[in-house]
């Protein structure tokens, strides 16, 4: 399964991917991605949380979603897609929307979190549960409004612009006396103007945070 990612990759890299364990957090535009990308690449011990059911509106840009799973848990259509790439992974499913009340159900032995929800509560509580579990996390800033993947890059929350959850984020963490120096995915791209409440989004910028979310991994897999 893996020739041709030992040609880009040594055998050793690719060692200690198979070791790495991840937590992530959402399984939708962009986590769906980020998952596929993690099963593909070797990653064998992974955790996903998610309370979403798959709806009609995910067609257009998420992943593990088609017309035949429409009304059923993203957790699990995520975890039989990941198994259906590869059957020798260890995928644990926590099907909750993850708040204060419930953190503590989640064990905190993971090399690396990412978080791929949408909610600036359960980012902040990810980014408090990584610090003091010494634990790496990458958390994914706002995709919605948005049409242009090359915008997506990875920085420290600080460094972030134009995007009004990092601003809520830093506001956030600024308050409860936390570190802005938080590696992040989010992209430069001005939001386009909502035409009613409901965001807007496409394939094309979700995917490309998925895909970067799990490139901060493996750079920092194979720099360490």
């Amino acid at each position: 399964m893996f020739d041709r990612t030992l040609k880009v990759l040594n055998e050793d890299i690719l060692n200690k991917i198979n070791k790495q364990k991840i937590l992530l957090v959402g399984v939708g535009g962009v986590g769906g991605y980020a998952l596929e990308s993690l099963v593909r690449l070797g990653f064998k011990d992974i955790t996903i949380i998610d309370n979403d059911i798959i709806d009609i509106s995910n067609l257009n840009r998420q992943l593990i979603t088609n017309m035949d799973n429409i009304g059923n848990k993203k957790v699990l259509e995520a975890k039989k897609r990941a198994l259906s790439i590869n059957k020798n992974i260890n995928i644990k499913t926590y099907d909750l929307f993850l708040n204060k009340d419930n953190i503590n159900e989640i064990n905190n032995d993971f090399d690396y979190i990412i978080d791929a929800c949408d909610f600036l509560t359960a980012k902040v509580l990810l980014i408090k549960m990584a610090l003091s579990n010494n634990i790496k996390i990458i958390s994914c800033m706002g995709t919605g409004n948005r049409i242009n993947p090359s915008k997506i890059t990875i920085t420290n929350l600080d460094k972030t612009y134009n995007d009004p959850l990092a601003k809520k984020m830093r506001n956030t963490l600024k308050k409860e006396g936390i570190t802005l120096k938080i590696p992040v995915v989010y992209s430069s791209e001005l939001p386009l103007k909502a035409k009613n409440r409901t965001i807007g989004s496409i394939a094309l910028v979700p995917a490309s945070a998925g895909l970067n979310l799990v490139y901060y991994i493996l750079n920092d897999i194979i720099n360490n």
